[in-house]
Parts: structure tokens; C-alpha cells; sequence
């Protein structure tokens, strides 16, 4: 056998399936087609963020991967939400879920997706039974009940116990497991980008809605002595195309418009991306020699922090099922036993924000109407707020 673990991906959540087998003894090889850009500035940086929620963070830390992390997170205290969806884009229901509500630490932790690779990188050079190659994918698989065998982008094959394919939406090893998608298309896309701001953001992570879908502010680290924020900003699908388009000061002029001006004029301090929105659920999570984690299994909407903690969430339990006494890595038992302790909670949380979504691109005025007076009442019962609060960081 070449190696007890092949990961097909090389993104966050590829990474940290990498990282955490790693610590546990196994040798690990993770592939990914493009080399990952580690600096904020150069061509093809992503300039997204992460929210660590309490348990992925503990996980994080578990791994060997949160000393490094620790030092560059911004904490999360509060999550504010703001329904803007009057005649005019002001603010007109104000609610704030504060983490001390439920705990005596922060709700999470944000950091650049791009610092994120730069760090987890370097960690996996440390680990002596981990290999990563970079500029290598994956494009074929072969299983058999005591092996998987998978023909990678260079021509070669490599022989292992267990593949983790973390490679994406349009993952090659789903498709060659032969493993279905159930895709639902919003015809919305998000814009991703930095700002600074006059106004500091004390933690504060801010979603303002009023149509076409969140416009989210994360709090970042001050850039050059100003408060920043990262911004995911979504809308259908051709006025995000046109937004992208414009120039610098009509950006900042649609920007500050859609902002409500909460943390008055913003100004632009990085590139803008975007990328289309979906939700996406694999019909299984694993096949013959297979597990399905993150993208490759879920896709949700940039709402609530939950992609990539539904992601740490999955590596973690095909972890904790791999240290069980008696077992077998990548048996037969071990993989439908993952499949069976995430596929509900996934469903569920598919469904949850999907639901969100579409309540966020809410266009017609009563609806917009319905939304805010759906948000005060959530709010104003305490029980009920406790509970959103704890389902959204995992813990119930």
C-alpha cells in the first residue's frame, strides 16, 4: 500500500482532513491541481473569510492547527442583524445575538481564507507522514474491497485504504464513485471583497438585509490604522455581474448605498471576486473506499458561518470513527457508520439555510414586511433565541 490516505483536494478543508489524519499517525497524501495562493494581494488570493465557531475551533486545536491560527483571529462576539427592507435602504429592525447569551467565550473567530492556506500549508511540511503536491489532482478511481486505486493528473497511480474527497462542488472522486448531487440554483452570485471603515466594528459581525440577499460585514484586523471588514455582498446573478463591472468609485458609491452607511463611507481595500451561490447535497456521503467531506458532500450559501464548519464537522467524525477499538480504515462498516452520523444533520442544515436564502432575496414589499416582523419575533423570545443560537454554532 503507498498510503493509508489519499485527500483529493487541496483547499481549507482538504488541508485540515490532511492535518488531522496526519496527527493521528496515518500517512496521508493530498493532492490538489492548482498550488494554493498563500498572499493576500497576488493573482487568484482568496479574499473570503472563515468564521471558526466554538467547535471547530476546539477541533482545530485538537489537530496541532489552532496554535497557529490563534495569533491572527479576529473574535466574533456578537452577530447583528439588520432588516433593511423598507421603501428605503435604512434600517428598521435592529437585532443582536450576543455569545455571552450562551457562553463565556465568543461566538467565533474570523480569518482570511488566504492566510488560512498560508498556515496550513506550512503545518503539513511539519508532519512527517504527510505529503502534499501541489499542481497534482485526481481524475480516476478504482475500489476494490480491500483497496482504492486512484490515477492521478500526471499519469501515475497511487495505492491506498481510504480516499477523502474534498475536491470541490464538482468533486472527481464523487463522480467517479459515482456518487449523485441534488443541486438547487438561486441565480444569485456573491461578491467577496475588504473595505476599510471610519466606524470601528467591536467584533460585530453585521448582515443587513433588504433584497437579493445578505450584505455581510465580518469583522478583520485594522489595515493601515483603519478599521476593515470583510464584505460578502449577495445579489441575483446580473446585478452582481454589473456591480462587479463597475468602476472603483461607482462600487463604492452602490456599496455605501446597500451598507446603510452603519460604519459610514466605506472605501475598497482589496480586488473583488465573485462566484456563483448554490445549495448542493451528495446522496451518499461514501462509497467502496470512499468519504465524501465539505464541498464535495454539502453546499450552503455564505449564511451564517456554516460551509466550513460543516466541513470541520465531517472530518472530525470520519476521525473519531477511525480511532474506534476494532477499526478498520476505510471498511465497509466505518464509512456507512459516517454516512449515517452526518447525512441527517447535513439535510438539515441544507434545508435551514437554503430556507434563509430565499427568505433574504425576498423583492416584494409584504414579504420584505413579513420578513422583519418574523425577525423581531424570533428575537423577542428568549428561549427560542438561545436556541438559533446553539443550533447555528453545532451544539444541539
Amino acid at each position: 500500500m503507498d498510503y493509508d490516505i489519499v485527500v483529493s483536494g487541496g483547499g481549507i478543508a482538504g488541508l485540515a482532513a490532511a492535518a488531522a489524519f496526519g496527527a493521528e499517525g496515518y500517512t496521508v497524501l493530498c493532492l490538489d491541481p492548482a498550488p494554493p495562493v498563500t498572499r493576500r494581494d497576488d493573482d487568484g488570493a482568496d479574499l473570503r473569510t472563515t468564521a471558526f465557531l466554538q467547535p471547530a475551533r476546539d477541533f482545530l486545536d485538537e489537530i496541532g492547527l489552532w496554535a497557529r491560527l490563534e495569533q491572527h483571529a479576529m473574535p466574533l462576539q456578537v452577530m447583528r442583524i439588520v432588516d433593511a427592507g423598507g421603501e428605503t435602504a435604512e434600517p428598521r429592525v435592529t437585532k443582536a445575538f450576543n455569545a455571552s447569551d450562551i457562553s463565556d467565550l465568543p461566538f467565533g473567530w474570523n480569518l482570511p481564507n488566504w492566510l488560512l492556506r498560508r498556515e496550513f500549508v506550512a503545518h503539513l511540511d511539519a508532519l512527517p507522514s504527510v505529503t502534499f503536491r501541489p499542481g497534482t489532482g485526481t481524475t480516476a478511481l478504482f475500489t476494490r474491497n480491500a483497496e482504492a486505486r486512484v490515477t492521478l493528473s500526471d499519469g501515475s497511480k497511487v495505492r491506498c485504504r481510504l480516499v477523502i474527497a474534498a475536491d470541490g462542488r464538482g468533486s472527481p472522486m464523487r463522480r467517479a464513485a459515482g456518487i449523485d448531487v441534488q443541486t438547487t440554483r438561486f441565480g444569485q452570485k456573491a461578491l467577496a471583497f475588504a473595505v476599510t471603515h471610519p466606524i470601528p466594528h467591536e467584533n460585530v459581525s453585521t448582515e443587513i438585509h433588504r433584497t437579493g440577499g445578505p450584505f455581510t460585514f465580518v469583522p478583520l484586523p485594522d489595515l493601515d490604522g483603519s478599521p476593515s471588514s470583510a464584505i460578502v455582498w449577495m445579489e441575483e446573478g446580473p446585478k452582481a455581474d454589473a456591480l462587479a463591472a463597475l468602476d472603483v468609485d461607482a462600487f463604492e458609491d452602490a456599496m455605501n448605498q446597500r451598507s446603510c452607511h452603519l460604519f459610514g463611507p466605506l472605501k475598497l481595500a482589496s480586488r473583488r471576486t465573485i462566484w456563483p451561490i448554490i445549495s448542493q447535497q451528495a446522496d451518499r456521503l461514501s462509497g467502496e473506499r470512499i468519504a465524501l467531506v465539505a464541498e464535495a458532500a454539502h453546499v450552503v450559501p455564505p449564511i451564517g458561518a456554516q460551509g466550513l464548519n460543516m466541513s470541520l464537522t465531517d472530518i472530525r467524525v470520519l476521525r473519531d470513527l477511525a480511532r474506534l477499538d476494532g477499526a478498520e480504515l476505510g471498511s465497509r462498516k466505518m464509512l456507512d457508520a459516517y454516512h449515517q452520523k452526518r447525512i441527517a444533520d447535513i439535510r438539515a442544515r441544507v434545508a435551514g439555510i437554503t430556507l434563509l436564502n430565499r427568505t433574504s432575496m425576498l423583492s416584494a414589499q409584504p414579504l420584505r414586511d413579513l420578513r422583519a416582523k418574523g425577525l423581531d419575533a424570533l428575537y423577542t423570545l428568549k428561549p427560542v433565541r438561545k436556541t438559533l443560537m446553539q443550533l447555528g454554532l453545532g451544539a444541539r
